[in-house]
């Protein structure tokens, strides 16, 4: 999604009235950040929205980015904001064979996820099709990947092939490079 290097286009204040809209709507999307939402997005502070390629604008609080927003979607949890708060996501694991083709912003393969070292949660915890994920990597200690499952962790675990994320936010993307400052 965001493959090439962004320049900033505008930033802009976000009004107080807007900033509680996306406080709760972050909330609604992603209640694992709840416990934590104080310190991400304290009522007092400055929350700026800079506008980006893609129709998306990201939301930062001084120079830290939160959470970046498709215009026809969710608000989309930054990775450096996973990486403050890993356990807010749900997650899956690719294997190490995978994940060069993630940070070279290849599609997700259900392959990578199915095959030894790749990790789906079980039955009981299935994804959906839809659901915001991070993408951890085998033997990596932060998620790589951030973005929407395009089939359920079920219908990965039975078919086994094809693409279960188009596109999404990896390191080392045009938005993990954006200067902010």
């Amino acid at each position: 999604m965001f493959k090439k290097d962004i320049a900033p286009s505008t930033k802009s204040k976000v009004k107080s009235s807007v900033q509680r809209g996306l406080r709760q709507n972050f909330l609604d999307s992603y209640p694992g950040f709840e416990p934590y939402i104080e310190q991400i997005l304290p009522k007092k502070a400055q929350l700026d929205s800079i506008k980006l390629p893609e129709k998306s604008t990201l939301y930062t609080i001084d120079s830290q980015p939160l959470f970046y927003q498709p215009q026809d979607g969710p608000p989309i949890p930054h990775l450096k904001l996973i990486h403050a708060y890993p356990s807010a996501l749900p997650t899956i694991q690719i294997d190490r064979g995978a994940i060069r083709f993630v940070l070279s912003g290849a599609a997700l393969m259900a392959p990578g996820l199915t095959s030894p070292g790749g990790r789906l949660p079980d039955a009981e915890h299935a994804l959906e099709k839809g659901t915001i994920v991070a993408v951890m990597a085998e033997g990596k200690e932060n998620a790589c990947l951030v973005g929407a499952l395009k089939v359920g962790t079920e219908e990965m675990k039975s078919k086994g092939k094809g693409v279960v994320m188009d596109d999404g936010h990896y390191l080392g993307d045009g938005l993990w490079r954006m200067p902010l400052d």
